[in-house]
């Protein structure tokens, strides 16, 4: 029997990169899948690369738009079911730089959608049915979370306030629904690209395995803490870097 079969899960930001590679294992692994993004005709592609819409549906809307949110949950409802899964894979990073030149604007934008829009969805999940279900959550931070990420510093002061927001619902939803996070380095998506564009040998230098990561290698993990193996985890953010946190190389 494949892991989540009979599960449905909510994915956000799952039109391309790190959230597509998560949808695509849910659904290998027997789920039914809701992605979200804000382009509508790269869900539609994403859709039909799953395997159409008696496997996935794609809803377009903004992360940080309630009314999104809620409309994300009342279709699934509708259409596979009760949510057991929610994956948080919304996130902006509209600024580069030191925090002492920062725009404030910038830097409000990234709350509303990094840490208090995963809180909607996390809120409007629950309404969905992950507390009967018995259902995991699993929210996407950064190695910028967890230790200084120079340039993007305040990117990863929203991904450290997102390990401790599940730390904390971790500790409220149980021993209903757990709660837990990953933490990837640099990973080959287009949202990483100024990390590693044109230096990517450089880069990987740094990485004890010797290669930056893939897609596949964050929803590996994803699956396996959404899955029965993982029926004794929450509150945890599992590192996923290559071993880069283990020499104090760069980024």
């Amino acid at each position: 029997m494949s892991q989540l079969s009979g599960a449905v899960a909510v994915v956000t930001g799952a039109s391309r990169g790190i959230g597509f590679a998560i949808a695509q294992r849910f659904v290998a692994e027997g789920a039914k899948v809701c992605i979200t993004g804000r382009n509508a005709e790269a869900l539609e592609t994403a859709v039909k690369d799953l395997g159409g819409e008696e496997v996935a549906i794609g809803i377009p809307g903004k992360g940080d738009d309630a009314g999104h949110r809620a409309e994300v949950i009342d279709t699934v409802l509708g259409t596979f079911g009760p949510v057991s899964v929610l994956v948080n894979n919304i996130g902006i990073n509209p600024a580069y730089g030191p925090l002492a030149g920062l725009d404030l604007g910038a830097a409000r934008k990234m709350l509303d959608v990094n840490v208090l829009g995963t809180l909607g969805w996390v809120q409007e999940g629950l309404r969905g049915g992950l507390t009967d279900t018995g259902g995991s959550i699993v929210n996407i931070s950064s190695i910028s979370g967890v230790r200084p990420a120079p340039g993007i510093a305040f990117y990863g002061v929203t991904k450290a306030a997102l390990i401790h927001l599940t730390e904390e619902l971790a500790v409220e939803l149980a021993p209903k629904v757990r709660v837990n996070a990953v933490a990837p380095a640099v990973v080959k998506t287009r949202f990483a690209t100024a990390l590693y564009e044109g230096r990517e040998e450089q880069v990987a230098a740094g990485y004890p395995l010797g290669r930056l990561g893939v897609p596949e290698d964050v929803a590996g993990a994803v699956t396996f803490l959404c899955s029965p193996d993982a029926t004794w985890i929450t509150g945890q953010t599992l590192v996923l870097d290559g071993g880069i946190t283990l020499t104090g190389a760069g980024q």
